[in-house]
């Protein structure tokens, strides 16, 4: 009896490991190449005996996050949050509504707006990203997420992230990589929501940072005021700056959509070894947007499209590849 229950058992445990294996790790990928591609890339880096294995501390995936992870259109959600965060402040500076480029945040000239410069951006991020200490700036950060809403989708930006590339970090995750978040966007604000979002811890999040200041509050506790002052622009070159900055390895694995992302691709794939470089095309308008070499936000030149094809980048088409683009909550 006791060995009829051990095979029993035996025969369970198989059969449960046989549909584990067999369920899809990437059910909101079409069955064309990008998703072979990566399963593919998993594989062979991670199959001991495999001329492609990576060791487990070496497994680095690094991923842009506006555009390649959740909507950038129509404008940066941090530019919003920041243009947001003025018309909340002005009150406090009435001296503003003569001053550019705050004068055209609060009359709504979307068209002015249009036409700002990086200098008037640096302007509106130095006032709004500023004087507070990093815990009171994620807070704001955490409370505008919670109650803001995309324009088109109308839903909370955190509902307009790409399903395809959640389950894509999850199933790197689950075969021992660490992923990373490496965007041109403030470091402080993707880390008020990655970890919930994402699933990628504060400390894996490589950002455009901002100096900060060590000082006491007024109970003598210590802590990090936010300056007025760039340390990093995490974008382009800046990117592979970042990444040995923070990180202080070089990714098997890099996943972008732009030009600001290229030379990221560029540094992980210049690495020994099997890497998987890849950017998503934005070629959807009906599920999303459709966009690239005449876009000011997001722009995929086709300098860019001309060296993927050359170094074997692989182009994820949101329209052919991806089943979905959001996550079933956010219908």
């Amino acid at each position: 009896m006791k060995a009829k229950f051990i095979t029993l058992a035996a025969a369970v445990a198989f059969c449960v490991a046989s549909i584990v294996c067999a369920q899809d790790p990437l059910p909101s990928w079409n069955e064309t190449a990008p998703k072979k591609a990566i399963i593919d890339f998993v594989e062979r880096v991670t199959k001991q005996g495999s001329p492609d294995f990576v060791q487990l501390n070496e497994r680095i995936a690094t991923f842009d996050n506006d555009g390649t992870l959740w909507v950038e259109q129509p404008i940066y959600t941090q530019v919003t949050f920041a243009i947001d965060q003025v018309i909340a402040l002005a009150p406090q500076h009435p001296e503003w509504r003569e001053v550019e480029p705050f004068k055209s945040i609060l009359a709504h000239d979307r068209e002015a707006m249009e036409r700002f410069s990086i200098q008037d951006f640096e302007k509106v991020v130095a006032v709004t990203h500023s004087g507070m200490s990093v815990p009171q700036f994620q807070e704001i950060v955490k409370k505008w997420l919670a109650e803001a809403k995309h324009p088109r989708f109308k839903r909370p930006y955190t509902e307009c992230v790409y399903q395809p590339m959640i389950e894509l970090m999850q199933y790197l995750r689950a075969n021992g990589f660490k992923t990373y978040i490496v965007t041109g966007g403030g470091q402080e604000f993707v880390r008020a929501f990655a970890e919930r979002v994402y699933g990628v811890p504060p400390e894996q999040v490589v950002g455009s940072m901002g100096k900060v200041k060590y000082q006491y509050d007024k109970n003598g506790r210590p802590e990090l005021i936010k300056l007025p002052e760039v340390l990093l622009i995490d974008d382009k070159t800046g990117k592979p700056e970042g990444i040995n900055m923070v990180i202080g390895r070089r990714p098997q694995g890099a996943f972008g959509n732009s030009t600001g992302d290229q030379q990221m691709l560029e540094y992980t794939g210049a690495g020994d070894g099997a890497r998987l470089m890849m950017l998503v095309h934005h070629d959807d308008a009906k599920r999303e947007y459709a966009y690239g070499a005449d876009s000011k936000i997001g722009t995929f030149s086709d300098a860019l499209m001309a060296e993927a094809k050359k170094k074997g980048w692989i182009v994820i088409s949101m329209k052919d590849d991806w089943k979905t683009i959001f996550p079933p909550s956010a219908k």
